[in-house]
């Protein structure tokens, strides 16, 4: 079985669960931005959970199905068309073979997962087919899609029809959105004003916002205490000696507009990090459009351990729910 790419949407790539273990090198974890929306859309097919999806942001692509296929599309509220007739979101239907799968205009949300009964079987890259594309890896010849690109898929069950994630298990961005923070190893090289201003200030998200980084515009400009610069570093204050970066940390050159590192950021560099965003609350940013207010909420480890708790238990019930 195969799938004709017809037109490619917008930045479509084969995303999985990612691949671990080679941060070290330089080498990112990568994945579908949102985890919980491809492990939904992977159940309600019948695939493993981490089995290759494809995930498109605000526009979604034409594809043409070459045999029958159990189809859900989650993530963000861009409505599946099949020859024109519209799917319901976070459900399971089916394609038949020649017919073709559509979308319409993106109504709420950021990026959409569309798995494929079977999984996409392009070849692993370092155990994961994700796609990283700054470093031509994984996916489709190490690229978002393109029109004329044909997508291998596996076998897969045709059982399951009408399933459906419950709506309670869908969680999405509040408004504003509110992403909870531990504060970082260089939390101290800000003023206590800048402390509190950063979390009191409602931030938006800027138009650079993509699979790499989430940039935030509109809260006030941090101050940092005072030093002489270490050997190494560089002039301006938010520099330090280079420091890895951890996966959702938060810089801020210039002490101006925070950047959240994401699923393809790169593994290190010499800027301070002001804290790192909890693993818990990662899935919702790759559903920020841009403009989109939010705001930082301070939280203890103990905190962000017991939402890392919560989100295990929705992961079970989700399993439960569609099993």
């Amino acid at each position: 079985m195969a799938i004709k790419v017809l037109h490619h949407g917008l930045a479509t790539t084969v995303q999985d669960l990612g691949r671990p273990g080679y941060f070290h090198l330089g080498i990112p974890v990568g994945g579908a931005m949102d985890r919980f929306a491809l492990r939904a859309a992977n159940l309600l097919v019948g695939n493993d959970e981490g089995a290759a999806g494809l995930e498109a942001v605000f526009i979604g692509p034409k594809l043409e199905f070459t045999e029958d296929a159990l189809v859900a599309v989650t993530g963000a509220d861009m409505p599946a068309k099949v020859d024109g007739v519209v799917q319901p979101g976070w459900s399971a239907f089916k394609v038949k073979a020649g017919q073709v799968l559509t979308f319409d205009f993106l109504k709420s949300g950021a990026r959409i997962v569309i798995a494929v009964s079977g999984g996409i079987d392009v070849p692993e890259a370092l155990g994961s087919r994700s796609t990283y594309p700054i470093g031509a890896l994984g996916g489709y010849k190490g690229r978002p899609l393109a029109a004329g690109d044909e997508l291998p898929v596996g076998k897969g069950s045709l059982a399951g029809e009408g399933r459906t994630v419950p709506e309670a298990l869908r969680r999405k961005p509040g408004m504003p959105a509110e992403l909870r923070v531990v504060p970082g190893l260089y939390w101290h090289r800000v003023t206590e004003q800048s402390q509190e201003n950063f979390f009191a200030d409602e931030w938006k998200v800027a138009n650079e916002a993509d699979r790499m980084g989430y940039r935030f515009k509109g809260g006030r400009k941090l101050d940092f205490v005072a030093r002489e610069q270490p050997f190494g570093a560089g002039s301006d204050p938010s520099n330090i000696v280079d420091s890895c970066y951890p996966y959702g940390s938060i810089q801020v050159p210039g002490g101006t507009e925070p950047i959240i590192l994401h699923r393809d950021a790169v593994s290190g560099g010499g800027y301070f990090m002001v804290g790192t965003v909890i693993s818990a609350d990662m899935d919702l940013i790759g559903q920020l459009q841009p403009h989109t207010p939010t705001r930082f909420v301070r939280v203890t480890m103990e905190e962000a351990l017991a939402a890392r708790k919560d989100r295990k238990a929705a992961l079970s019930a989700l399993r439960d729910a569609l099993a």
